[in-house]
């Protein structure tokens, strides 16, 4: 089941790190709880699958293969069953890259909440950069 989508609003961040370096990191599973704070409990694999304990329970995470687009997208099936799809992307910007996330408003939540999604979304872009920042 596919979420139906209200709004969209794409966040973005600099990051003073070649793009291969930030799509290398940034795709493993085993970093997301380092930077992505909704999977901050861990991630873990079981019977070829990735599944993490979030605010919302425990969800799936299936990552876009491998490409040299820098795709990071990912789609997260929450434990009611609807699936949500989150474009990510690692952009060549200089000698550095650009990070930006479509942050989806789906269907029936409010602006309240869509704007928290926004803030940490905002948040956990800002915890990459410093990860891969660090001397």
């Amino acid at each position: 089941m596919t979420a139906a989508i209200q709004e969209a609003l794409v966040v973005s961040e600099t990051v003073g790190v070649p793009a291969k370096v930030v799509y290398d990191f940034s795709r493993q599973m085993e970093n997301l709880p380092l930077w992505a704070s909704g999977l901050a409990a861990g991630i873990q694999q079981r019977d070829g699958a990735w599944f993490a304990d979030s605010p919302m329970g425990q969800v799936k995470v299936e990552m876009a293969p491998v490409n040299p687009f820098g795709v990071l997208d990912h789609d997260v099936t929450l434990p009611d069953g609807v699936r949500v799809h989150n474009a990510l992307r690692v952009t060549p910007c200089g000698d550095g890259s650009l990070l930006t996330f479509v942050v989806l408003r789906l269907a029936g939540v409010s602006q309240e909440s869509f704007d928290a999604d926004v803030a940490h979304v905002r948040r956990d872009l800002a915890a990459l950069k410093r990860l891969l920042e660090l001397p």
